[in-house]
């Protein structure tokens, strides 16, 4: 399940919990999509606290649309994670310092505000 958070208008902040399916991946993209045609750009703040899986399915269309995004990389200075120890923790710091043009932090559930506010700090304002 796809839950959307309140944040700044520039920051696209969704919790996913349980197992996630296509409709929920299609939700994230329309939310992200709309922020970007308003802001030249946008930080992500995805809470995966109460992540389990991800279909087929949904991990394919996620993909799709990552790949779609890769020559866009700098309109999306911040991401934030809220993730639990483990190994979406382990896999977000092993994959921070290769991503070009964004920087990647996961946070642990307890500083959800922390983590908001850090993303939606975009040196130079949304519109930078």
């Amino acid at each position: 399940m796809m839950t959307l958070l309140p944040a700044p208008e520039h920051v696209c902040a969704f919790a996913l919990s349980g197992t996630i399916e296509p409709d929920d991946i299609e939700r994230v993209i329309a939310n992200l999509e709309l922020r970007l045609s308003r802001h030249e750009k946008v930080s992500v703040l995805a809470d995966l606290s109460a992540f389990e899986e991800m279909t087929l399915a949904a991990a394919w269309r996620d993909a799709r649309y990552g790949f779609g995004k890769l020559w866009e990389l700098r309109r999306f200075p911040r991401e934030a994670l809220i993730v639990g120890p483990g190994w979406l923790d382990r896999t977000t710091r092993f994959f921070a310092p290769v991503v070009p043009f964004v920087e990647i932090r996961s946070f642990p559930p307890a500083q959800r505000e922390a983590a908001l506010a850090w993303a939606a700090d975009i040196e130079g304002g949304p519109n930078a």
